[in-house]
């Protein structure tokens, strides 16, 4: 039968500090458990901790490549807007002088540039002050509460 002898590897493990149980195997006392409970927490925790951090280690890996290719492509892609305002230039200039189509592309680009400044620097005054304000205003109504239930008791 197994796990019915000492020495079968499918019983249950022998601990130390055990003492015998009525059907003559040994039984571990409830110090014991405890401290090899405890023992396994703590191997496990380090053992997820350890698992973690090669996770975000490979995650920040493929996070910096990725981050890399993006400024490739964003490399590539400023040429190609630029190959574009040349060749939009090169239209212009079958109907006008050269330096005039390089004109007009030029205002527009500056126009553009200046709307996108403008709703720029919109969008980062609404960021400041850098502080998350409502959750701050809630966590003071909260301890409000708090102290108020507390002074009533």
């Amino acid at each position: 039968m197994p796990g019915a002898h000492r020495h079968d590897p499918g019983g249950a493990p022998e601990l130390n500090g055990a003492r015998p149980g009525r059907d003559g195997r040994h039984e571990a006392g409830t110090g014991e458990l405890v401290k090899q409970a405890a023992q396994q927490v703590s191997e496990l925790m380090r053992a997820e901790m350890r698992l973690a951090a090669a996770e975000l280690k490979d995650k920040a890996r493929h996070a910096g490549t990725g981050a890399g290719m993006l400024g490739g492509a964003a490399l590539v892609a400023l040429y190609g807007v630029a190959v574009l305002l040349a060749a939009a230039v090169a239209a212009i200039a079958v109907a006008l002088p050269v330096w005039a189509a390089a004109l007009i592309i030029g205002g527009f680009l500056m126009l553009v540039a200046g709307v996108l400044a403008i709703l720029g620097r919109a969008q980062a005054r609404r960021a400041t002050p850098p502080k998350p304000e409502q959750a701050m205003g809630e966590a003071r109504q909260t301890m409000a509460e708090l102290k108020e239930r507390a002074t009533h008791r």
